[in-house]
Formats: structure tokens, sequence, C-alpha cells
């Protein structure tokens, strides 16, 4: 007896109900027409500024370009401030992430709302809110500077408040993303074990959220890095004190462009670096 396909779906029944047919999403019959030509406009809209930068670059001058005492000089300051930066957001932005994730109170919306402001907020405005509240005359600034005698703006240490401020959020973002996709039940076994929050949160929650802390501390590193506006309206630009990479490009941008040039394709190149870093996180699916 030759078995039919009534058959066969008769079998499949018995053996536990009929087979499941796989379909294929995203055949091979081609990206339509109306949809491929605005995503190619798109493509080329990001990528060609970037050739663009890398075909103007003055290649036979790069050398001297990036080898003068003024860029090295700023380049250093911009890795140290941006490093800083990501310290002080790991070290008050970990904890933060973790209040809005773990904590349920009254009007964590709003305050995740607060946190990611500084994200859609323009940097020259968020500049002017740290001077209002920093700066010697702030409501903040005035006591830390007659009871402690620290001022802030114009000063290395507002470069790295700026940047600061502008970075944590993406720290936050994706240190509570990570904390709310990790099973809060190994927390709550250690804590019945006799551990305490704070014991149970280093030994057992650090570990298991350390690849989303490491992947948010290099996207608040990178975009510290690259902070312009807030830098240049809270701490000035003063070279060898406050004047940053991004500072230094729009100066030379002024005067010598083929060095503005050479200095933009240092930032391109770390931007590219941070996501060869990240590949892993954004740059493969499945």
């Amino acid at each position: 007896m030759i078995p039919t396909a009534k058959s066969d779906a008769a079998t499949g029944t018995l053996r536990g109900g009929p087979r499941r047919r796989r379909v294929r999403t995203g055949g091979g019959s081609g990206a339509p027409l109306p949809l491929l030509v605005p995503a190619l406009i798109g493509l080329a809209f990001l990528i060609v500024p970037l050739i663009a930068l890398l075909v103007r670059a003055p290649w036979r001058s790069m050398p001297e370009q990036l080898t003068s005492a003024e860029v090295w000089q700023a380049l250093r300051l911009s890795l140290i401030c941006a490093t800083a930066a990501t310290a002080v957001s790991l070290v008050i932005g970990v904890p933060l992430a973790w209040l809005l994730a773990r904590v349920e109170f009254r009007g964590r919306g709003l305050v995740r709302a607060l946190v990611t402001l500084p994200l859609v907020l323009p940097p020259v405005v968020g500049g002017v809110a740290l001077l209002t509240s920093l700066g010697r005359n702030g409501i903040v600034g005035q006591w830390l500077d007659s009871w402690f005698g620290i001022t802030l703006p114009f000063t290395t240490a507002g470069v790295v408040v700026a940047e600061a401020f502008v970075a944590m959020p993406f720290l936050v973002i994706s240190v509570e993303g990570t904390l709310r996709a990790a099973d809060p039940r190994y927390e709550e076994a250690a804590t019945t074990l006799g551990a305490s929050r704070f014991t149970a949160f280093r030994r057992v929650t650090l570990p298991l959220i350390a690849p989303g802390i490491a992947a948010g501390a290099v996207l608040a590193w990178a975009r510290a890095l690259g902070e312009f506006g807030a830098t240049i309206t809270f701490a000035g630009n003063f070279p060898g004190r406050t004047q940053t990479m991004p500072l230094a490009v729009y100066l030379a941008l002024q005067s010598d462009p083929e060095a503005a040039i050479a200095l933009s394709l240092v930032l391109l190149a770390v931007s590219v670096a941070v996501l060869a870093g990240l590949r892993d996180r954004w740059m493969t699916a499945g």
C-alpha cells in the first residue's frame, strides 16, 4: 500500500498533532522599488559624508598634523577627561540604574524621563543648565565656592562634569535594560541565604550584568570623548586646560581646514573602534 498525503496527515495527528509547516519569511523575491530607492538614499546620506572626509584628508601632511604639540595636548586631555567622566558615571550611574530597575516607588516614570532628558536636550542648553546650577553664582555652585573653595566652570574638572552630564544617561539606560533582563530570583535566593541586599548586589547581580555595564561604559566614554556643546559652554576653550579634541576641531576649522579634517579622522577612528568593540551587541543578529 502506497502512503498518501491523507494517511501521512492522519499518522501525524495520531503522533501528536498535525505537522507544522515551516514558513520562510523574507524570501528571495527582492525588495520593492518604492522601499529600495529611499533606503539607498538614506544609506548614501549617512555614508557619503564619511567617505568625503576620507577623500579630502591631507594624507601627505597627516603625520605632521597629528604630531603637533597642540593636537597631542588636546588628545591627552580628551582621553583623561572622558575616562574620568566614565568613572563618575559608573560610580553614580550603576546604582541609579539599579534603583530604576529593581525598586518600585511613586514617580519612577518621571525619574526615568529626567534621567534620559540629557539625551535629547541640546548640549548648549545642558551647558547653560550646568552654569546656573554649578557656576559661582549657581544654586549649588555658590555654596561649593564659599564653603569648600571649589570652582568648576572653566576648569578641567568642569570638562569632566559636563561630559559626565551628557554621557551618563547612556550608561544608565544600558545597565537598566540589562538588570530588567536578568532574573531577580538569584538575588532573592542570596538574601534568603543570609546575604544583605548590598552583598547580593555585589556578589550576584554585578557579575550577571557585567556585559551590560561594559557596553554602557564604552558608550558613555565615546559620548564623553565627542562632547562639544556643554563643554564649551560650561568649561570654555582654553588650550591645555579645557580644550578637548572636538573643541580643537572647531578652532582649527576656522584657520586650518586640513588640520580640522585630520583631527576629525582621529575621532572617526575612535568611533569605529567603539563600534567594533560593541559588534557582538549591536552588529550581529539572531
